[in-house]
This record gives C-alpha cells, sequence and structure tokens, in this order.
C-alpha cells in the first residue's frame, strides 16, 4: 500500500510551507520538512496496519 509514502510527502510539503510562512532559512525548511515527513509518514503505517488487520 501507499499509505506511508503518500503520508511522507504530504508531511514534507505541510513541513516546507509552514516554515517559509514563518521566514525560515533554508537549514530551518528542511528540518521542518524532514520532521513532518517523518510524522506523517509513522501516521500512514499505522493507518496501513489497521486496515491490514481489520482485512484479516
Amino acid at each position: 500500500m501507499i499509505f506511508p509514502l503518500l503520508g511522507m510527502l504530504i508531511g514534507a510539503i505541510f513541513g516546507v510551507v509552514m516554515a517559509k510562512r514563518r521566514g525560515g532559512v533554508t537549514l530551518d525548511v528542511v528540518q521542518w520538512g524532514v520532521v513532518n515527513a517523518i510524522i506523517f509518514g509513522v501516521i500512514g503505517m499505522l493507518i496501513l496496519v489497521i486496515i491490514e488487520r481489520a482485512a484479516m
């Protein structure tokens, strides 16, 4: 399934937009993008596990 990858992509975009809106420099933008990508990726993984367990 694609939920973790989709979550990471959405998280990275969300983090970059949020950092740019707050006036962050390049490293701030990268850090916010990576952190949000990890968080959203973990959420996507949890959703995937729940869906897979429910299908059994």
